[in-house]
Formats: C-alpha cells, sequence, structure tokens
C-alpha cells in the first residue's frame, strides 16, 4: 500500500478497447469484398462488426467497470474497509475510509488494476469549479474534486460535466460543487486520521 504506484491507463486495454472492433471490421470488409462481394453475406459481414463495434464502445467498457467496481467493493468490505464515502465517476471511482484513514481509487482505463492506499499519500486536496469567461458569458461546463498523491500524480474526478457552459448560481453547478466539497473534506479528515492528527 505505501509503495504502490498508481497507473491511471493501462496502455493495452485503451489499444485493444479502441483498435480491436476497428480491425475486426475492417478484416470482415476485406473478406466480404474478397468472398462476398453481394448479397446477404456481404451486408452479414460489413455491418455486423460494425454494428457489434458501436454497441461495445458504448456499453462495453462501462460494463466492465461497472462489474469490477462492484467487486472491488465486495473485496474491500472482506478486507475491513469502512466505505464512509463512495463516488462513482465516469472515468475513476473514489472510496474513503474515514475510520482507517484509507482510499481506494479504480480507474476507467484500468479497471483490472484497484488501488487501496492510505490517506497519507495525499499531498494536495482541492475542488475545481471550472469557472471561465465573465459577465453574462460566465459559467462552468465541469466541476470537480482533485487529488495529488505523492507530490506527483493528479487524479480528476469530476461531480459534474456537461457539454454546454451553465450560469455559476445553477442548480447543477452548485449540486456539483457541493458534492466535490463533501468529498474533499472526507478526503481531508481521512488523511489526518491516517496520518494520526
Amino acid at each position: 500500500m505505501e509503495q504502490t504506484q498508481i497507473k491511471k491507463v493501462n496502455g493495452l486495454y485503451l489499444v485493444l478497447y479502441i483498435l480491436l472492433p476497428i480491425v475486426i471490421s475492417a478484416v470482415c470488409m476485406l473478406i466480404s469484398v474478397l468472398f462476398f462481394p453481394k448479397g446477404t453475406g456481404a451486408v452479414i459481414l460489413i455491418m455486423g462488426p460494425i454494428m457489434i463495434s458501436f454497441i461495445w464502445w458504448v456499453v462495453g467498457g462501462k460494463t466492465i467497470f461497472s462489474n469490477t467496481f462492484k467487486k472491488f467493493e465486495t473485496e474491500l468490505d472482506q478486507q475491513g474497509f469502512v466505505r464512509n464515502h463512495t463516488f462513482r465517476s465516469n472515468g475513476c471511482n473514489v472510496i474513503v475510509d474515514v475510520v482507517n484513514g484509507g482510499i481506494a481509487v479504480l480507474f476507467f482505463w484500468n479497471p483490472f488494476d484497484k488501488y487501496v492506499l492510505p490517506a497519507s499519500r495525499i499531498t494536495r486536496i482541492w475542488v475545481e469549479d471550472g469557472k471561465t469567461g465573465s459577465g453574462i458569458l460566465e459559467g462552468s461546463s465541469r466541476v470537480s474534486f482533485l487529488m495529488e498523491i505523492d507530490g506527483r500524480i493528479k487524479i480528476r474526478v469530476n461531480t459534474f460535466t456537461s457539454n454546454k457552459l451553465w450560469r455559476m448560481d445553477s442548480d447543477y453547478i452548485l449540486t456539483g460543487i457541493s458534492k466535490a466539497d463533501m468529498m474533499a473534506q472526507a478526503l481531508q479528515t481521512a488523511k489526518n486520521k491516517s496520518m494520526g492528527i
């Protein structure tokens, strides 16, 4: 736990997740052109892998991440890790054990490496409201809490994201800030406990 190196992205998983469906679709298209230029076989070989790839990109990664996280929670319970605060996000899930001063982290792009760390390894905790612009153009499209591990690894966990800019007094932004503040406070409490403060 003390020396575990955190890896947010598993390169092989990322490449296979994105490129493998493309390669399979390309091979199927090539087979279709060479051996089944017309008819049902051609349609199945071209459209089938493309549809499956699309479904994989939309649902596959989320399913793997969600299932792995459920197993991770069970493992933590068996280890005596107290799950005081859990925050699920698209890119990273964080569990805080305030009682024992620990944190558990699982990353979307590295779902097979589960990290359980003493909160004392956190060197910095902060909240970003994502505010940009000024005047009537002032707003945010992302709110998050961040922590820095060992002074070099920054972990951002979004509490609100949108593809449009929301006013800073919007309920979406205010709720995101509230969630981020709560998690930052829980992390600080766990860190204090881990350091014996």
